[in-house]
């Protein structure tokens, strides 16, 4: 196609609002978020997070008035998050496996208060129950091994599903637990249940205010390079990815997101499955920095940035500002 000056002039359909609407290429709604939330013990508990300005730790009562301003804002999908207590947490994680720990009670919360009006997300990693801060267990060299993890994360995940979970998350990153996850939700059961694979998570600086909400970032030893991903790597991304549907995801996470935003168009580009980004704790902090400093408007910030995901081909985003970026949607 040969187009030029002065028949072709692009800004024609810049000159209205209505006109630039109506050519939008893409559409951001509050259907494309997914809200993450801190749950703390106690009753009536806000706690904020001080990393996080605007952002709090909640008791399970509060993680379910937040669910039920969730649906009224029209956001479909809430991740839940445990900053668990410091009496219980040892060196392997195991009180993932209990039926009454923090997150368990706040999925039943959510589900008494909203019923299936909100799906529930779970994160599946065993750093908010560990004494080390690691995703896993560690061997006496300090390494975080793979088989034996794998197998708390599956009990992890059915306690879960058997709270009430509708998409189980694994952020854990070790090779395999994807598909023993698929197999043992199939084998209890829980067809239905959903998996949204941490596909592509990278060994991120981006991370550190979540660190703080979950209790996890004083207590990390070491770093978590040896399975979260090089943030140099794209081909490797894809495998990833290719790896996690084939062993049973239904849909695939790329996290961080505004610093991988070529990982998640290659990602959407290579597979035929949704695709979502987190916009994380580091990347929120970011915005509302510049914001107080004067770098510019935080709603226009934070929408601009938001609308990104969606043109590199996300089908949502979860994102600390889904309630802000509802609300600035809703008009």
């Amino acid at each position: 196609m040969n187009r030029s000056y002065p028949n072709t002039r692009l800004r024609r359909t810049r000159a209205n609002g209505w006109s630039r609407a109506m050519v939008r290429e893409n559409l951001l709604t509050p259907l494309d978020l997914i809200w993450p939330l801190f749950v703390t013990d106690g009753k009536g508990v806000e706690d904020p997070v001080s990393s996080l300005p605007g952002v709090s730790r909640w008791s399970v009562d509060g993680i379910a008035a937040r669910a039920k301003e969730a649906v009224e804002l029209g956001i479909p999908c809430i991740a839940l998050f445990p900053n668990t207590q410091e009496a219980l947490r040892t060196d392997d994680g195991v009180e993932a496996h209990n039926p009454d720990n923090l997150m368990c009670r706040a999925i039943r919360a959510v589900k008494d208060a909203c019923g299936e009006d909100i799906g529930v997300l779970t994160d599946v990693a065993l750093d908010p129950y560990t004494t080390h801060g690691q995703d896993g267990l560690v061997n006496d060299a300090g390494y975080v091994v793979n088989d034996d993890t794998v197998a708390m994360l599956v009990d992890q995940a059915i306690n879960q599903a058997e709270a009430g979970a509708d998409i189980i998350a694994p952020s854990d990153m070790m090779d395999g637990r994807v598909r023993a996850i698929r197999m043992a939700l199939e084998m209890g059961g829980h067809h239905n249940v959903q998996i949204m694979a941490y596909a592509a998570k990278f060994a991120s600086a981006f991370y550190g205010p979540f660190r703080d909400a979950v209790g996890s970032g004083d207590r990390l030893v070491g770093d978590k390079k040896t399975y979260q991903m090089d943030p140099a790597n794209g081909d490797e991304a894809l495998a990833e990815v290719a790896l996690d549907i084939a062993e049973g995801a239904d849909s695939v996470m790329v996290k961080p997101g505004l610093a991988y935003l070529d990982i998640i168009y290659r990602v959407k580009q290579r597979f035929e499955v949704p695709v979502y980004a987190y916009q994380v704790s580091g990347e929120y902090a970011l915005i509302e920095a510049g914001a107080a400093a004067g770098a510019g408007d935080r709603d226009a910030l934070l929408m601009e940035k938001l609308i990104s995901f969606k043109r590199a081909g996300c089908s949502g985003v979860l994102t600390y500002h889904a309630p802000i970026a509802a609300r600035l949607l809703h008009g």
